[in-house]
C-alpha cells in the first residue's frame, strides 16, 4: 500500500482542476449567452434589485463545477494520465473563453 496515498492525491488534484476548468468555461458561456439573449438594465442606473446576476451565475457554475469535479475524480481513477492530458488542453481553452467574455461582455 505504498502508492495508495499518492493515487488519492493525484485524483484529488485532477478533480479540483477539472471542477475549476468546468466552472471557468461555463461562466464565460453563461455570461455570453445572457448578454446576447437577455437585455439587462445598466447597474449604475438601478437603485435596488432583488436579482444579482453575477451571484446567480457564480453559484450556478460552482454547482456544475462540483459535479464536474466528481466526474473527473471518477474518470481519474480509471486513467489519470489521460484525464491530465485532457485537462491540460481544456484549461487554456477555458481561460481563453473567459478572457474573450471579459473583453466582449464585461
Amino acid at each position: 500500500m505504498s502508492g495508495g496515498g499518492s493515487g488519492w492525491r493525484v485524483r484529488g488534484a485532477l478533480a479540483v482542476v477539472g471542477g475549476c476548468t468546468a466552472a471557468i468555461a461555463l461562466y464565460a458561456i453563461v455570461r455570453l449567452a445572457q448578454a446576447l439573449i437577455f437585455v439587462e438594465p445598466d447597474p449604475a442606473l438601478v437603485i435596488w434589485s432583488e436579482h444579482a446576476g453575477f451571484f446567480w451565475r457564480t453559484w450556478t457554475v460552482v454547482y456544475v463545477g462540483g459535479m464536474a469535479a466528481l466526474l473527473t475524480w471518477m474518470f481519474a481513477g480509471r486513467d489519470a494520465p489521460r484525464v491530465a492530458a485532457v485537462l491540460a488542453r481544456a484549461l487554456p481553452l477555458a481561460a481563453g473563453a473567459l478572457a474573450a467574455q471579459a473583453i466582449l461582455v464585461p
